[in-house]
């Protein structure tokens, strides 16, 4: 089984996104290099929000993902992943307000992944 969640890595992945991005996106042109970065962080978010998300509510289409890290389903992968075991078939109305609280925090990542790198970039 793969030690890590999806609530474990997806922040330094986020992080790591941005960071690289404004690392790239470096040389442009202010104008082009803002409307990349904006391109860049709704395409991120698209992708890290709706895999997620999906992978919580256990949609069919996430099974191989969840499969291949050997979880029950998308949900336990997103919550446990052999580290810690809370449940994940019936979460209570606290867990699944945690797990709204994480997803929420995403763009942040991504945003201070920006930041580190347009900084690196200067």
């Amino acid at each position: 089984m793969i030690p890590y969640d999806s609530f474990l890595l997806d922040p330094p992945m986020l992080f790591a996104t941005g960071w690289l991005g404004a690392k790239v996106f470096a040389r442009l042109p202010e104008d082009r290099r803002e409307k990349a970065l904006r391109s860049l962080f709704l395409t991120t978010m698209g992708v890290f929000w709706g895999t997620s998300i999906s992978l919580y509510r256990n949609l069919e289409w996430t099974r191989w993902i969840w499969e291949l890290c050997h979880a029950e389903s998308g949900r336990d992968w997103m919550i446990n992943s052999g580290l810690f075991h809370f449940e994940h078939e019936k979460p209570s109305p606290k867990a699944h307000a945690l797990a709204a609280a994480i997803l929420a925090t995403y763009p942040v990542w991504l945003k201070l992944g920006m930041k580190a790198g347009s900084r690196a970039s200067a």
